[in-house]
């Protein structure tokens, strides 16, 4: 039954979508209905859905169980008329049909098909004998009438309200574009957006959510740095700033590292309170309950910092120096204190994988953490293959000491085959033989071991900056005399060794003891090793800072406000400024798709639109009501692109008719249209592809 419910919810939601995507479509061709009549073009069918007829009205036939189309032609013929005669006063040529598949509709008018240009009719009221201009209003109708409808929405849901992310600032990438925003006057504050911040204004565009600062990252002109407008606590004016977008290598799409805020109120149990505290006691606050309040932090022996906000927990962290911090939550009048040891920062680079795609590696000055098998569930196929949490990989395949990065191709390349392991439990190394999955898995969660000395095999890049790591395998013993243990240690004595070429601002030199990698039976060699640090290297260590534990946010709910106009004259001008920027939104995508910053699997098709609106209805009817007009809106842009077999190109054949006063050949028409057919259906395809895709893979 725990099965059964989440099935079925999830199925209600799709036919919630699948629905709401049909009306959106039948109001469009609602649009083209209504113009069709008053344009005087006889009009054959207005049906919705597709397939047989379950029900039909014509007027002067009256109501039919199916289709009354056979009747009327056969009552035609009676007359000795045809369909392209002039019809009979007496019986309409409208049906209006509802027909078995509910998805969407159409209008068949005389002399008009978008699929058959040859498909004409020299009746009086044929499509062909309508004049152009009524025409072009015809064949626009079904776009305006989607902006119209997306505007009623819009103007509905802002006048009940939307629940949604505010646009404020939580986690703040410390190597991220938004972190080294420049100020547009530095005399009045220092460089970087901090957590906290509330954004006013992106790119020229007010900020009204953060759906608004992550679109106006994501569209940006490439190479171009866009304008943010912060407010922020302690200073009476807003804040100027100019930050750089850069193309995440998770997305592909352009972003200034950062994440949406937080409350101060941590998630409820969902009524699994045991599940729910063996979480909280992993996150390290045991014995905190659920939906409790943060009230305050505290940094070593410092005063207490009154917390309203998780996100500014970051910036807590951030000047912690690496002392405890201490969350205080109360709920129901009582207070859980929650000591919590700071997560030392590290570097990343981006490293190009075998697949093309890159992939953030944790380095510190070149060296590189070994990957190790992560927290394992004992049901987990990883756990059935002999792996255990906390193994070492000593060799994965033919690499020896990957780094996670590496350790990830490898398996991957060993995809559908068995690939030798030798991990490192304890102080043992264990052999082992894994089968990898035809998704290019084993079934664990790689981690980096940084409470470990073992380096893995630098990246070419790091190999080349620091020749002093020219292996994996080796294990750091001393930094400059002091004995070390782990990566934490190496970066404190890094640090500790290089302060006062920092203060200088000059290059430092610092001697290494490592161990060599171990023969069978026999203990490595020590060596002296030489690290060579330019100024900027030197300057980037001592920017390392500390962060929260890992997971520690995900503890919190998100920061929620309604989003709502001010009233309902202020629900129309918000409503049609909204619909304004979707259009202009989807056009500006397809511009960022021609300059790559957008690519086409970014893009969603009906599959995709379909996944998301699932997830979108899970948040309930109003935002259910916002995606469907969001939806409306790029029909109506995509509807009205200048490609022969939708309503745009049609558009430019009509126009070019009126200006050059007669209709562009049929020829010419036929070839347009089998084109445009084969670009939609080639772009149907890609996108549908990588909507199952991205289905299957859970993105």
């Amino acid at each position: 039954m725990s099965q059964i419910l989440p099935f079925a919810a999830t199925a209600f939601d799709l036919a919630l979508v699948v629905v709401g995507f049909g009306l959106i479509i039948v109001i469009h061709e609602l649009g083209h209905f209504v113009a069709a009549r008053w344009a005087g073009i006889r009009v054959f069918a207005f049906a919705v859905g597709f397939g047989p007829a379950v029900l039909s009205f014509r007027k002067g036939m009256g109501w039919r169980r199916g289709s009354s189309e056979a009747d009327y032609r056969a009552q035609l013929s009676d007359r000795g008329l045809t369909v392209h005669d002039e019809a009979p006063s007496d019986i309409s040529p409208t049906e209006y049909r509802l027909n078995w598949l509910p998805f969407g509709g159409y209008v068949k008018m005389l002399g008009q098909e978008d699929a058959n240009p040859n498909a004409t009719s020299h009746a009086a009221d044929s499509y062909q004998n309508c004049h152009p201009a009524k025409r072009l209003v015809v064949i626009s109708a079904g776009v305006v009438a989607n902006v119209v409808l997306a505007a009623f929405i819009f103007m509905f849901v802002f006048m009940v309200g939307l629940k949604t992310e505010p646009p404020r600032l939580g986690m703040v990438a410390i190597d991220g574009p938004a972190a080294g925003a420049l100020p547009v006057d530095p005399t009045v504050i220092e460089a970087g957006l901090r957590p906290g911040d509330t954004v006013l204004e992106i790119g020229g565009r007010e900020a009204r959510s953060f759906n608004d600062i992550m679109l106006a990252s994501a569209m940006a002109q490439p190479g171009r740095s866009i304008d943010v407008l912060v407010e922020r606590r302690g200073y009476e004016q807003p804040l100027a700033f100019e930050v750089m977008p850069r193309t995440s290598p998770a997305t592909g799409l352009q972003e200034i590292g950062i994440a949406p805020a937080q409350s101060n109120e941590v998630f409820g149990d969902g009524g699994d309170r045991a599940g729910f505290d063996r979480v909280m006691e992993m996150l390290g606050l045991k014995g905190v309950p659920p939906d409790a309040m943060l009230i305050s932090a505290r940094v070593g022996d410092g005063a207490s910092q009154a917390i309203e906000d998780a996100g500014l927990l970051a910036e807590v962290f951030a000047n912690s120096d690496g002392q405890t911090v201490s969350l205080e939550f109360g709920t129901d009048g009582t207070t859980v204190e929650a000591p919590l040891e700071p997560r030392p920062e590290f570097q990343e680079t981006l490293v190009q994988m075998a697949s093309g795609a890159q992939s953030p590696q944790t380095h510190l000055l070149g060296m590189v953490p070994v990957m190790a098998v992560g927290p394992l569930d004992e049901t987990a196929r990883g756990y059935e293959q002999g792996l255990r949490e906390g193994d070492v990989f000593l060799r994965l395949g033919s690499l020896e000491y990957p780094s996670v990065t590496d350790g990830i191709g490898e398996i991957r390349r060993h995809s559908g085959k068995n690939i030798p392991i030798v991990v490192l439990r304890g102080e043992d190394a264990v052999e082992l033989v894994a089968s990898v999955s035809r998704a290019g898995q084993i079934g664990f969660i790689p981690e980096q071991r940084l409470d470990r000395a073992l380096l893995a095999r630098p990246s070419a890049d790091e190999a080349l900056a620091q020749p002093a790591i020219d292996r994996a395998g080796l294990t750091v013993v001393a930094v400059a005399g002091v004995p070390v243990s782990s990566f934490t240690d190496i970066r404190s004595a890094l640090i500790d060794a290089t302060a006062e070429a920092a203060a200088s601002e000059s290059a430092a030199t610092v001697q290494l003891l490592v161990r060599l990698p171990s023969a069978a039976g026999s203990e490595g060699a020590e060596q002296q090793r030489t690290l060579e640090l330019s100024v900027s290297r030197v300057e980037a260590l001592h920017h390392l800072g500390y962060a929260p534990p890992i997971g520690l946010m995900s503890a919190f709910k998100p920061a929620e406000f309604t989003l709502r106009a001010e009233g309902p004259i202020d629900s129309v001008r918000v409503g049609l400024a909204e619909t304004h920027r979707v259009m202009l939104m989807t056009y500006l995508t397809f511009a960022r798709l021609f300059q790559g910053t957008v690519k086409i699997e970014h893009l969603k098709g009906p599959v995709g639109i379909a996944h998301l609106g699932t997830r979108v209805a899970d948040r309930g009817l109003i935002w259910l009501l916002f995606f469907m007009a969001l939806i409306s809106v790029n029909l109506a842009v995509v509807n009205f692109l200048p490609i022969p077999i939708v309503d745009g190109g049609q558009f430019l054949f009509i126009l070019f008719e009126w200006v050059r006063g007669k209709p562009v050949p049929e020829a010419v028409q036929s070839i347009a249209t089998v084109a445009g057919l084969l670009l939609i259906g080639a772009a149907f395809l890609v996108v549908t592809f990588n909507d199952i895709r991205n289905v299957f893979t859970g993105l």
